[in-house]
């Protein structure tokens, strides 16, 4: 089983990246066929400098590496060293309705806010629909906001395999339904475009400050609380097992509870959990020239895969003559 993702080079990744995909990215590669990459080119659609793009690739590059990611197991790459995605995007806009882009939810609320929309954001459901179907994926895990793309992909690729007879897999979607949307501070998806972050390499000042400041009701010490509507709770509940979510969940529901000193327990949890990474990360660095090693050999890898689904493309389609 094939089982396919990728992470924007956005920056300094957040718990929101790592429970909504990295770990359980990390967690595939021990029962399927891994394929896993920076998906430098739709980064492009909002990061417009070349310098901080070039330098969060290598960031994204070595924070995979430390949190668990085993390049001898899966295939780990940077999206625009295969040239092979885009030329596989041509050919699926030929396949691809303006009606089933307009529909996307990601352009919808871009247009919503008043940004002014390029055709880049547009067709980004295209790009993202190469990504999948240039490898047979087989399994795409996703959290519920990213579903859509996953349907547009299957709908386009249904229209290239009816017009052509079948050369592309229709991909599954893999979602926890527990960890779909991961909050940020504000209680929205939790998003470095929101502001409402918690870093997972961040100093532990700042986490403290961040966890700080995540926000809560205003019931008072001896009300009972409501779990299932607090935001603390949903981004607690992430560090526990079943048994420690349940005695959070009793503790909300009994008088006493204190949003101050739960947000204190909180900002240790996070510091511990992710102490023996912060090691690795530390390592990683400084070897810079191993993660270009890293990521030019998975990407190899991937050109190896993408050019037997792309000589079909091209035999079907007659662009192979």
């Amino acid at each position: 089983m094939r089982v396919l993702s990728g992470i924007q080079p956005s920056g300094r990744l957040h718990i929101g990246n790592y429970f909504g995909m990295m770990k359980s990215m990390i967690g595939w590669q021990e029962k399927s066929d891994l394929f896993c990459f920076i998906v430098n080119l739709h980064a492009l659609t909002s990061l417009t400098d070349g310098k901080t793009l070039a330098a969060n690739t290598m960031e994204a590059g070595r924070d995979f590496l430390a949190l668990g990611l085993d390049p001898e197991r899966t295939t780990f790459w940077v999206q625009g060293d295969v040239p092979e995605h885009c030329e596989l995007t041509w050919v699926l806009h030929n396949h691809t309705s303006m009606g089933l882009l307009e529909r996307s939810h990601s352009f919808k609320d871009k247009a919503a806010r008043r940004e002014t929309p390029h055709h880049g954001l547009f067709s980004y459901p295209v790009l993202m629909a190469a990504d999948i179907l240039l490898y047979q994926a087989d399994v795409v895990p996703v959290g519920k906001d990213q579903k859509q793309h996953l349907e547009i992909a299957r709908d386009i690729a249904g229209s290239f395999n009816n017009v052509y007879g079948k050369v592309f897999t229709l991909p599954e979607a893999a979602i926890d339904p527990q960890l779909a949307t991961v909050p940020g501070i504000d209680g929205q998806k939790m998003s470095k475009s929101y502001n409402n972050a918690i870093d997972i390499f961040t100093d532990k000042p700042t986490l403290k400050k961040r966890v700080m400041s995540i926000t809560t009701d205003a019931r008072a010490v001896e009300d009972v609380k409501d779990p299932d509507s607090c935001n603390l709770f949903a981004i607690y509940r992430l560090f526990l097992d079943d048994e420690g979510e349940r005695e959070l969940r009793e503790r909300y529901l009994k008088p006493g509870l204190k949003y101050g000193e739960t947000k204190k327990e909180l900002v240790e949890m996070v510091w511990d959990f992710f102490a023996p990474f912060r090691e690795k990360r530390e390592e990683f660095a400084g070897r810079d020239g191993y993660v270009r090693d890293v990521l030019a050999e998975g990407a190899k890898k991937a050109r190896a895969a993408a050019s037997v689904t792309m000589d079909a493309v091209r035999e079907k389609t007659g662009l192979k003559y």
